[in-house]
């Protein structure tokens, strides 16, 4: 057993003295040691209950005849560090929750792994992490948030409330509305129920096959989540002892399979960015132009918030992502369904099991919501290498557009401008820039410019664009991660308020319409702006982050 190197032989009776000293007695040393990355807080709501999951996890290793050893990691709630300086943390968080994984698994030389995660950058750093490791490791998040439900019947979620600061704005909500809003569209644990970027993420699990069935839809709260927790410690002590580990899982198969899903269920734009940095990991190329060929031929099956006012509680209940896989299987070759899975089956053997249950949610597959993918990846001189938009989120009278542009060098300026009524007009472009990974550093989130343009009843008439990125909760004609960023002198830091922006999402292109000729006389005259951080870890992050179209990697 690998954990053999800190427990057998004469010469380790030190290490195993300390082990002793942690509870394990001499009958545990011939068993196989689990790890536990846990990402329990106390500031995150999807994170409040992971304690109790860690101690259901560890019971049952041990009945399997495991010995658990569990630890923690950070974890930011994406949703409290929005708007702010906080947010620029987040997506750095996912390198950091990484290197804190590798550096137990390493320094600590378990057999298997059990990843706990469940907000936005929990989940893709914990695959980074095992792509890195390459252990057996098993996927067990804390699950979905139910949704809330008004006074009046109507659902919602954490995106009603960002929304509703633009509506209170225009005094299209009153004080009573607004608080009721507030006190019951988060009802407690589990990550916000919408398919946005910590659901998709925990649904992109199951499709790559570390994750059970269930995964990514069954409800926090839920009573049957306790034995899928159970089932997922006992799972990872078997694929520990038959040693399959999780690069044998996470193939290019697993890949196509996880964005095949992505864009039938019109998942967060952020799985692009954390696709691509866990294909960077695994060592498997994987890259934006693959993706996009996959989405132009999958169809878009699945709407839900902030598409449609469904959320996950509604897929779990129509079957969960198994059934939009089983669906997806109609199509010629978009799903791998040989791809091996922790589970012991296949994902095509898994998909046989499921019950596809007539809700309305899931379209049959010759009968989509559009007959290409919810995500689509846009090409053309404003980003040469790439720019991302949720197209199932857009309106359409949106899917083409044309704008003049409203430059903003930073999210903070344009959520001035937006939330000043009669500043932004129909027909605008939003330009929000130097937000980058290096530009902002940290790629912040974005949902309160994209919220309050909607708020603001701006939604059917403006676009806009950033080097940053949005939250998986963004809807409307939002185009992120244009890249080559500002910071890095793309040409998104060429543009001049008043140039025309055009995109056309069928044809999945975007310009900037301004001459080669004027874009280089303005090259010749861009300066790159001071960093915003000359010290501490976002000093040190912007010095090695890579492109968005990158994932946002380190080098």
């Amino acid at each position: 057993m690998r954990s053999d190197q800190m427990k057998k032989g004469i010469e380790r009776a030190p290490h195993r003295s300390l082990l002793h000293a942690c509870g394990i007695k001499k009958e545990d040393m011939g068993k196989p040691f689990i790890g536990i990355a846990n990402s329990f807080c106390e500031v995150a709501a999807g994170h409040i209950h992971l304690n109790q999951v860690g101690k259901i996890l560890k019971k049952a290793v041990r009945e399997a005849g495991g010995v658990p050893f569990e630890f923690n990691t950070i974890a930011v709630c994406d949703g409290i560090a929005m708007g702010h300086p906080g947010m620029k943390y987040s997506l750095p968080s996912r390198e950091m929750i990484a290197d804190s994984i590798e550096t137990m698994v390493s320094a600590h030389p378990f057999d298997g792994l059990i990843c706990v995660p469940n907000c936005d950058k929990s989940v893709p750093g914990m695959l980074m992490a095992a792509a890195r490791a390459n252990l057996p490791t098993v996927f067990a998040s804390g699950g979905p948030m139910l949704a809330g439900t008004r006074s009046d019947g109507i659902k919602s979620d954490l995106i009603t409330v960002f929304e509703a600061v633009g509506q209170k704005t225009l005094g299209k909500m009153d004080d009573e509305q607004f608080e009721e809003l507030e006190e019951i569209s988060c009802p407690g644990a589990g990550c916000c129920s919408g398919m946005f970027t910590a659901n998709s993420m925990n649904c992109l699990s199951e499709a790559l096959g570390v994750a059970l069935p269930g995964n990514g839809t069954l409800p926090a709260v839920d009573p049957k989540r306790v034995e899928l927790w159970k089932t997922a410690a006992r799972r990872a002590v078997s694929v520990t002892e038959a040693d399959l580990k999780f690069r044998d899982i996470v193939t290019r198969d697993a890949f196509d399979n996880a964005m095949a899903l992505d864009v039938a269920m019109g998942g967060s734009t952020n799985t692009i960015l954390h696709t691509l940095a866990i294909a960077h990991e695994a060592g498997v190329p994987f890259s934006m132009k693959d993706m996009h060929e996959i989405s132009q031929k999958t169809p878009y099956l699945c709407k839900l918030s902030p598409a449609s006012n469904r959320h996950i509680e509604d897929l779990e209940t129509a079957g969960g992502v198994m059934a939009i896989l089983k669906e997806l299987e109609k199509g010629e070759a978009l799903v791998k369904t040989d791809a091996p899975t922790v589970s012991g089956k296949t994902i095509g053997e898994q998909m046989a099991a499921t019950e596809n249950r007539d809700t309305g949610l899931i379209h049959p597959f010759a009968e989509p919501i559009t007959p290409t993918g919810a995500l689509v990846i846009l090409y053309g001189n404003l980003a040469p290498d790439g720019a991302v938009v949720k197209k199932g989120a857009v309106s359409d009278q949106l899917i083409k557009f044309s704008g003049r542009a409203r430059v903003y060098a930073s999210q903070e300026e344009a959520c001035e401008a937006i939330l000043t009524p009669g500043n932004i007009k129909p027909g605008d472009f939003v330009v929000i820039r130097y937000e980058g990974p290096k530009g902002g550093p940290g790629m912040q989130e974005m949902l309160a410019p994209t919220a309050s343009v909607m708020g603001m009843g701006l939604g059917e008439s403006v676009a806009l664009i950033t080097d940053g990125r949005f939250s998986g909760g963004t809807r409307g004609a939002c185009i992120g991660h244009c890249s080559p960023e500002a910071a890095a002198g793309g040409p998104i830091s060429l543009i001049e308020e008043g140039d025309i922006i055009s995109y056309d999402l069928d044809a999945c292109t975007i310009k900037l319409e301004v001459s080669d000729e004027e874009l280089a006389t303005r090259k010749e005259k861009w300066k790159a702006p001071e960093p915003r951080f000359v010290t501490g870890w976002l000093a040190r992050y912007r010095r090695f982050v890579t492109s968005g179209s990158r994932g946002a990697i380190l080098e």
